[in-house]
């Protein structure tokens, strides 16, 4: 029973509420860059579905690759973006003489029925790398850090682009346990109701409540995020806020708060398989075009010990005072 807790938020990767990049797509667009880069045309040819190959033969696939070759070289970097329409996966690629974004759509049987290659157009958002308002931890008390840092082994949120700096936080007990007795009901974890507060003087620009607690261990995939509050502060940074208890958000959109002032209570609702608080900041409202921006705390207590412009990382319990 010591090690349900982890086994619950382990299940929580599966949950990413950016736009993640399927694992199929991941796959499939390594081996398409591959065969593309090494000349092997029948092997990129037989990542086609039937469809395609039909559409774009053996021939024509060879022509393609040594004519786009031509002009841009091989591929040598590729990022993933997002998913336009919501079929293809786009991806910012670099070559050698240019920058195109292809785009790579994938039937139910993971083979490739949509292909098309076009300069990349970047998305003009401002950058942000980390904030510079000061910050409180948006809890009292001490609360545990289960997810937090720049690794994937500290935190799995970093495959995310708005994700990549987020936090899962917890209240654990002296043995490492997030429940009081069997961790069945949502009452009996400790984070349970606890009070979520504002970091700093923002404006509220998104607050969603009225959705459901789930029973810990299922999943609500209807609303990923669960209540959620979205904060901006006076340097346009973006505080998300998820997995609140139903009804319990206090603040209004539009509503300005001030640092310390309550925004709702702790729960586990949207995607989530235990009462937990999830944060990050992005540089955008928009969490399918944001992109994730570190969190450093002003002054705060970690492990026992007062710690300065600090990021939590996995296994600090951390305070305010």
């Amino acid at each position: 029973m010591k090690n349900l807790s982890l086994i619950l938020l382990i299940l929580i990767p599966l949950l990413s509420f950016g736009q993640t990049e399927k694992n199929t797509d991941r796959m499939v667009s390594s081996e398409f860059e591959k065969y593309y880069n090494s000349n092997e045309y029948q092997k990129l040819f037989d990542l086609f579905s039937t469809e395609m190959k039909s559409f774009l033969p053996i021939e024509k696939t060879t022509n393609f690759v040594n004519r786009l070759k031509t002009q841009a070289g091989k591929i040598e970097k590729r990022e993933f973006i997002k998913y336009e329409n919501g079929t293809y996966a786009s991806y910012k690629t670099n070559f050698e003489r240019a920058l195109f974004s292809v785009n790579i759509s994938l039937d139910k049987n993971g083979k490739i029925n949509g292909l098309f290659v076009k300069p990349f157009k970047g998305i003009n958002l401002p950058k942000l790398e980390r904030n510079k308002t000061d910050l409180i931890l948006p809890f009292k008390g001490e609360w545990t850090v289960f997810w937090g840092g720049d690794t994937k082994e500290l935190n799995y949120h970093i495959e995310s682009e708005a994700q990549k700096n987020a936090f899962d936080i917890m209240i654990t007990d002296e043995n490492g346990k997030t429940f009081k007795t069997d961790g069945k009901t949502n009452e009996d974890y400790y984070a349970f109701g606890k009070e979520l507060i504002a970091p700093c003087d923002a404006e509220v620009v998104l607050a969603v409540d009225g959705v459901k607690d789930n029973i810990p261990g299922e999943l609500n995939p209807i609303y990923i995020p669960g209540n959620t509050v979205i904060l901006k502060t006076v340097n346009n940074e973006y505080l998300f806020f998820a997995h609140f208890k139903q009804n319990s958000i206090v603040v209004k959109q539009g509503q300005k708060v001030k640092q310390g002032e309550l925004l709702g209570l702790c729960g586990n609702s949207g995607n989530s398989s235990e009462v937990h608080l999830h944060f990050h900041i992005q540089n955008v409202e928009d969490m399918n075009k944001a992109t994730g921006a570190k969190s450093y705390f002003s002054e705060i207590f970690v492990n026992g010990e007062l710690k300065k412009d600090y990021s939590p990382i996995k296994g600090d319990k951390v305070k305010n005072e």
